[in-house]
Order: C-alpha cells, then structure tokens, then sequence
C-alpha cells in the first residue's frame, strides 16, 4: 500500500443495515421503497421508485440519506451498489444492504468508486454463497478492507476518475449508437427488400409455397442420453444452439419424425414464447422438434429468402400482434399457413439472399470494431480504478 495510506474494515469506519421488510404498492402509502429493480444503468428513476407503508418509529432506521451506499445483497446483481444523492423521502427494501459512513476520514464517493474496482469484485465472488444466484451479507461485507488515503488525496482521484469516466462514457455511448445504428440500418435494407417489389411477385400463403409442418406438443420424458429435442429456446439469432437441449429415447424420436422429420435445408420457426427466430438447418438433423413450425422448401425455393422474410420487422411485429394467449404467446399451423408473402422467381430469390448476406458480413465486422471498442473502453476503466486504488494514479 502507498505510504501515507491506511486500511480499514468497511465494519469499522461505517454503520451496515439490512432494509425494510414489506409489500411496496403504487398508492402513495408512505415513503418511496428502493428496490434492486430500481437500480438501472448506476441510476434511479425516483418518480417510477413505489411506496410502502411504515411505523413512524422505524422510519428513522430505514430512511436513506445524501451520501448512503447501497447494495444488492442477492441474485444476478450482487454486489451491485449504489451512492444516493438527493432522495426524495425514501426507505430501502431487504434485499439491499445499507452502508453509512460514519468515518469523516472516508469521502462516500472514494467508497463508492472503491465499490466498482476488480479486487471489490473478486471478493463479492469468493464471498458470495447461497443459492445458484449467489447471495452477499452485512458481516462479509462490513469485513471488506478498503484503503483510506488522506483526504486530499481522495480528493485528487476522485477529480480524475470524475473527468476521465465522464469521457469514457461518451465514447461508450458513441460506440453504442453506432452499433444501434449498424444493425439499425440492416434492418431498413431488410425491410426495404420485402416492401419494393414489383409485379412479378406473387403474392400467395406460406402454405401454398411450403409444406408447413410443426412438432410434437406431447411432452415425452427426458433421458440423460438420447436424441436432442429442439424447442424454442434452441433457435437463437438465427442458428441451432445445443446448450441446455433436452434429450429423448429412440422411440419417442422415431414418432415424433414420423410426421415432422428435419432434413438438411429446412427452416425451423418458433410458435410459442419468443415467436420468430427463424433457422436454416444447415447440418445434417438428428433431432426431433417440439412447439416449432417446420418448413420444408422446395426446390424452386431459396430456404434463405424465407429465413429472412420471416426474420423482417413487419413480419415478426404482425405475428406478435396476432399471437393467441395470454401469459405465453404462440402462433398455430394453421395461422402459419395462411400467413401472406410476395414471391419472385428463384433467381431473383438467389440474387437478393447473395445481396443480404453480403451486407449481413459488413454489419457484424462493424459490431464486431464497436464491441472491441466498448470492451477496450471497459477495460481501461478497470485499469484506471486499479491504478487508483493502489496508489499508481
């Protein structure tokens, strides 16, 4: 450590408290009650943050203040944590931790930055326990060191982190934006293709060109070995992904194929969940499908094109409009089959697949340069807390 620093457990130099246990309601009831959900982007939204109701005795002990740290003491964000500046009257919910400081040798926002540092981050994962989630408490948290310069060296940092993240986040929004704008202008091109057509195409319904089937509904046991079982979850951006895939028993595959048999070239479709994410099956199946539309394509066909008409905005915004059910959306075969498409001639199929895949290269290089870039923005704000908080900035 930098001569002239000293190091103090969290316990020693602030008052840590778990929150308030209640139901938080939109009627105003009495205070507002943060959540972690309330926590987006290292921001609260005060005005959408609801209420709760609480004794007037127990106002004080929850109540947040100017300068408060909180943190999310379980699940995906642990450890995630928060400065309050400027609450509106407001208690915090038991699933964050508060912490006080009580040393004025210790500047809430040095703690703060402290809290956004790699070793901070190592010692939430070495410390985290409970469920799968993850989970963080009062006592492992209060027995974090943290390092404690004098004031104005705290002060020094704080000024540079200050001016030097303002940067890195306008550069992180640019890069963001531009790779909005990479995939945004795809999307036009795509929508552009589908919607400036001439009379040569052929308006008809999915059913009259393809022979649309769909899978199993049964839902038959899974075994520790077996085929692979393709549901929803399993079409992903456009590809197959065997990750988490349910495996069932030779006989139970041989059923299910018996009616819907995936072959080389086909296009799979998600019907119910998160409807679309059209695939072409580029490898050789041996798979069963269940709750996804199957389309065989005929040889006058370009399984691509429909990929990609399928894939288009309007098309996916129609179905999700017109989806059935109330909790889980889905589409059935026979809306499948009578879904409209323009159709042009297989050249021109040929010729506007070849056109998309090559602008669909261009896009992802550009993500590609733009999430190189944010990554590299990512890390030299790790480097930067790292070389502050050992004395090196």
């Amino acid at each position: 450590m930098k001569s002239g620093w000293e190091a103090k457990e969290l316990k020693a130099v602030a008052a840590i408290r778990y929150g308030y246990t209640e139901s938080a309601s939109s009627d105003i009831v009495g205070p507002r009650f943060l959540r972690i959900t309330d926590i987006q982007n290292d921001k609260v939204d005060w005005d959408s943050v609801p209420y709760c109701k609480i004794e007037s005795e127990d106002l004080p002990k929850y109540r947040l203040v100017n300068d408060d740290i909180v943190f999310a003491r379980t699940g995906a964000t642990t450890g995630k944590s928060f400065l309050v500046t400027d609450p509106p009257e407001a208690v915090f919910a038991s699933y964050l931790i508060r912490l006080r400081l009580l040393d004025n040798k210790l500047l809430p926002k040095f703690a703060s930055l402290f809290f956004q540092t790699g070793g901070y981050w190592r010692s939430i994962k070495e410390g985290s326990s409970g469920s799968a989630q993850g989970g963080f408490n009062a006592t492992k948290l209060g027995a974090l060191s943290i390092p404690i310069p004098p004031l104005s060296e705290q002060r020094r940092i704080i000024s540079i982190l200050d001016e030097t993240f303002d940067g890195i986040a306008s550069a992180i929004a640019n890069a963001e934006k531009n790779l909005q704008n990479a995939r945004a202008l795809f999307e036009s091109y795509l929508h552009d293709i589908f919607n400036r057509r001439d009379d040569r195409w052929e308006k008809m319904s999915l059913g009259e060109v393809y022979d649309v089937r769909d899978g199993t509904h049964d839902s038959p046991k899974y075994c520790l070995s077996g085929f692979p079982l393709i549901t929803s979850k399993n079409l992903k951006k456009g590809k197959l992904s065997f990750d988490d895939v349910d495996l069932i028993n030779e006989n139970d595959y041989k059923k299910i194929n018996q009616r819907s048999a995936v072959h080389k070239g086909d296009v799979l479709f998600a019907m119910i969940g998160t409807i679309g994410n059209p695939t072409v099956v580029t490898i050789e199946p041996n798979f069963a499908i269940k709750n996804v539309a199957l389309f065989k394509i005929p040889n006058n066909q370009n399984g691509a094109f429909l990929k990609y008409y399928l894939d288009t905005e309007s098309v996916c915004s129609k179905m999700m409009q017109e989806a059935k059910g109330t909790t889980q959306k889905f589409v059935g075969l026979g809306y499948l089959r009578n879904f409209p498409i323009y159709v042009p001639l297989l050249s021109k199929q040929n010729e506007i697949v070849d056109k998309i895949e090559k602008l669909l290269i261009e896009t992802k290089r550009l993500e590609s340069i733009y999430q190189r870039k944010i990554a590299a923005f990512d890390e030299l704000k790790r480097s930067l807390l790292h070389q502050a908080f050992s004395g090196n900035l």
